[in-house]
C-alpha cells in the first residue's frame, strides 16, 4: 500500500470533548472503522464504545452537562437536513428529543436542568430556536427571522440564551442579543455595526461555566482582527482585554472562570495562552511548532489539545507531556514540511505556503485553493497535499484575500468581485512560483473544494492559458442556479458578499459565475460532486458540464452518493486516486511513484454507475 494511501486509512480522533459536570465522560469522532463516527470514552473505567454507525457517518454530536445523554445529529446521505436524537452515555436506543420536523441545524445548547434550545433553518421559515422542556416534549418557538441566526450558549442557571443573528442583512458579521429562555423577552444587544464603524462583527464564545455568573465571552473585531472580550450583558458592561499577540486570539473559559484559554493564529501557525482575568497577567502554554486544531482546558487547570504539522499526522496531547488519546492501528506516514512565501499582490502581501517533492525544480505543481472561503491554509497535516508531493508534484496552497487569520480587511477585501479577487492572488502567486524556477509553467493544476472547487472553474475560465489543468471537487459552477437550489444560509452569504440577489445584481452574478466563462476553459476539466450537497447542489453542476459536453471539451464528472464531501474513507481514497490518475494522463512529463493509480497516458477505465463520465 502507498504511503498516500496510509494517511487516509490511519486511524485519526478529534479533541475528546468532556461532560462540563462530568469531566470523565468524553465524546470524540474517529475514523477507526473506515467512516467517521462519534464514540463514548469513560475515562474513569476506561471503556469506549462506537455511538452512532450510519453509512455516509457521523460526526456532529454532544453531551449533555450531566454525561447523562449523548446528542447527535442525524441527517440523510449527508445532505445536513435532519433532527436531533439522543442516546444514553453508556448505551441503549436513541430515542426523538422534539416535535419539530427535519431543518437544517442552527446550533443547539444543553442546559443544565434538561431544557435544550434547538437551532434550525428551512428555505420556508428562515432561521427559527425552540425551547425543549426537560425529557422532550413540545417545543416552544422562542425566535424567528428571515436572515440567518444560531444558537449561541446558554447561561450556566439555564436562564439566558444569547442569539448570533444576522438581522441587518450582513451574513459576514452578526449581532448579539441575550433573552430570557422563560418568554424571550430581550435582556441585552451587542451589535458593533451600529457603532458607526462598518463591517463589525461579533460572535459568541460562551457563558462563564460557574453558578450565578452571567458574564459572557465574546469575539470581536474593533481592532481589525478577532480578539475575545468579556460582555455581562446584565450590568451592562463590556470589558475589552488587552492581549499584545499579533493576527485573530480567540479564548474559552477556564473551567473555574478564573483564566481564559487564548488561541493565538498567526501567519497559519497556533499557540496556546492562559490569560488569568485577575491580574491580566498572560503566560504562554507550551505546544510543539505547528497547528493547534482545537483545545480544552480541563478541571485540574491541564489543557488537551488536538496538534499537527504538515509533516507530523495529528496527536491528542496534554500540557502534562501524555498522549491523551491514541487511536488503534499503523500510524500514518510523515509528509514533508512547508515552507512560507510571502508574495507581493495588487492588495497586498499574500501568504502561500509551499511544499514540494525531492529534487531539483522546476516540478510539475497543484495550487491548491481552499475553501471557505472565510477560512485558511496552515501548518497542519493533510492527506491530499502530502499525496500530490508523493506522485512529484510541488503543492503551492494560497491564503487570498477573503481568508482568516489576516486581519479583518483582508477577509472582507472579496466582496462584490467575488471571486476575481481571490484569482488576483492566485495569479501572482503563480507568476512567483513560475518565475522563481519552483513551477513549470507548462504543467500547472488548479485544484480545490468548495469555495476551492468554484474557485478552479472560475480560474480555468478567466486565465485560460495560465493551467494545463482543472481538478473541481463539490463546486460552484453556475451560481445563479447555484443560489436559487443552496440552503437558506448560504443564500445570505451570498447576498451579503454579492450586494444582492441574482435579480438585484444580476451583473455581479454573471462577473462572477464560472458557468459565464466556461467556452473560454482550455484545459481538460475533473468535477467529482455529491448528489445530496445542499451547499453546492448538483443541478448548476450539471448546468456546467453541459456546458462542456456541448462544445465536446475533455472532461470528466465523478458523482457520489453523499453530500458535500464524504466521511467514508474508502470513498475519500478513491476521489483522490480518480484526481491523480486524471492528472497524470493529461499533463506531459507527469511521473508515478509506487503505489501511483496510474501511468501517464494510461487509458482510463470503462464507464460504471459511480464512476467518472
Amino acid at each position: 500500500m502507498p504511503d498516500w494511501e496510509k494517511r487516509f486509512r490511519a486511524a485519526r480522533v478529534s479533541l475528546p470533548a468532556w461532560a462540563k459536570d462530568a469531566p470523565d465522560r468524553s465524546l470524540f469522532v474517529s475514523n477507526a472503522t473506515g467512516t467517521f463516527e462519534l464514540y463514548a470514552w469513560d475515562r474513569a473505567g476506561g471503556g469506549q464504545r462506537q455511538v452512532t454507525d450510519r453509512p455516509n457517518g457521523t460526526t456532529d454530536g454532544t453531551l449533555t452537562p450531566d454525561g447523562t445523554w449523548i446528542w447527535w445529529f442525524s441527517d440523510t446521505d449527508g445532505d445536513e437536513f435532519g433532527v436531533w436524537l439522543r442516546q444514553p452515555f453508556g448505551g441503549g436506543a436513541d430515542e426523538a428529543v422534539a416535535d419539530l420536523p427535519p431543518a437544517y441545524p442552527s446550533g443547539l445548547a444543553l442546559g443544565r436542568d434538561g431544557t435544550a434550545v434547538i437551532g434550525r433553518s428551512t428555505d420556508e421559515e428562515g432561521s427559527t430556536l425552540h425551547v425543549v422542556p426537560p425529557g422532550g416534549g413540545p417545543a416552544r418557538e422562542i425566535y424567528r427571522h428571515r436572515e440567518s441566526a444560531g444558537v449561541g450558549d446558554l447561561s450556566h442557571d439555564g436562564s439566558l440564551l444569547v442569539i448570533e443573528h444576522t438581522e441587518h442583512g450582513d451574513a459576514m458579521h452578526s449581532a448579539l442579543r441575550v433573552v430570557r429562555t422563560a418568554d424571550g423577552s430581550a435582556v441585552a444587544e451587542l451589535d458593533d455595526s451600529e457603532s458607526g464603524a462598518k463591517e463589525l462583527g461579533l460572535t459568541v464564545l460562551g457563558f462563564a461555566p460557574v453558578s450565578g455568573d452571567p458574564r459572557l465571552l465574546v469575539g470581536h473585531q474593533r481592532r481589525g482582527r478577532w480578539e475575545p472580550m468579556i460582555w455581562d450583558p446584565v450590568a451592562g458592561s463590556v470589558t475589552e482585554l488587552a492581549l499584545d499577540l499579533p493576527g485573530d486570539v480567540a479564548a474559552e473559559w477556564f473551567p473555574d472562570a478564573s483564566a481564559l484559554l487564548v488561541s493565538h493564529s498567526f501567519q497559519a501557525r497556533d499557540e496556546l495562552w492562559r490569560y488569568d482575568i485577575g491580574t491580566g497577567g498572560l503566560r504562554r502554554i507550551e505546544t510543539p511548532p505547528g497547528s493547534v486544531l482545537s483545545a480544552t482546558g480541563r478541571p485540574d487547570g491541564t489543557v488537551e489539545f488536538l496538534w499537527s504539522s504538515a509533516e507530523q499526522p495529528p496527536q491528542v496531547l496534554s500540557t502534562t507531556g501524555a498522549v491523551v488519546l491514541d487511536p488503534p492501528g499503523a500510524k500514518a506516514p510523515p509528509s514533508v514540511p512547508v515552507e512560507d512565501v510571502w508574495v507581493e499582490g495588487p492588495g497586498g502581501k499574500i501568504h502561500a505556503l509551499v511544499q514540494k517533492p525531492a529534487g531539483e525544480g522546476p516540478f510539475p505543481a497543484v495550487f491548491e485553493v481552499h475553501g471557505g472561503p472565510t477560512h485558511h491554509d496552515t501548518d497542519s497535516f493533510a492527506g491530499q497535499p502530502a499525496a500530490w508531493v508523493d506522485h512529484g508534484f510541488a503543492v503551492v496552497r494560497v491564503n487570498y484575500r477573503g481568508s482568516t487569520g489576516y486581519g479583518r480587511a483582508w477577509t472582507d477585501a472579496l466582496k462584490h468581485r467575488v471571486g476575481l479577487i481571490e484569482l488576483e492572488d492566485v495569479e501572482a502567486v503563480r507568476e512567483w512560483a513560475v518565475g522563481s524556477g519552483l513551477a513549470d509553467p507548462e504543467r500547472l493544476v488548479l485544484a480545490g473544494g468548495s469555495w476551492g472547487g468554484y474557485l478552479t472553474l472560475l480560474g480555468l475560465g478567466t486565465q485560460p492559458e495560465a493551467w494545463a489543468l482543472g481538478l473541481a471537487a463539490v463546486p460552484v459552477a453556475d451560481y445563479v442556479t447555484a443560489y436559487h437550489d443552496e440552503m437558506e444560509a448560504l443564500k445570505s452569504m451570498d447576498r451579503t458578499l454579492l450586494g444582492g440577489t441574482p435579480e438585484e445584481v444580476p451583473e455581479r452574478f454573471e462577473a462572477s459565475s464560472p458557468l459565464t466563462y466556461v467556452d473560454k476553459v482550455r484545459a481538460p476539466v475533473y468535477i467529482s460532486a455529491g448528489v445530496n450537497d445542499p451547499r453546492c447542489p448538483i443541478r448548476q453542476v450539471e448546468n456546467y458540464v453541459d456546458r462542456l459536453k456541448e462544445r465536446g471539451h475533455p472532461h470528466e464528472v465523478y458523482r457520489y452518493d453523499a453530500g458535500h464531501g464524504s466521511l467514508v474513507v474508502e470513498e475519500r481514497i478513491k476521489q483522490v486516486r480518480l484526481e491523480i490518475d486524471f492528472a497524470l494522463r493529461h499533463l506531459p512529463g507527469a511521473r508515478t511513484s509506487p503505489g501511483a493509480p496510474a501511468a501517464p497516458g494510461a487509458p482510463a477505465a470503462p464507464a460504471a454507475p459511480g464512476a467518472p463520465e
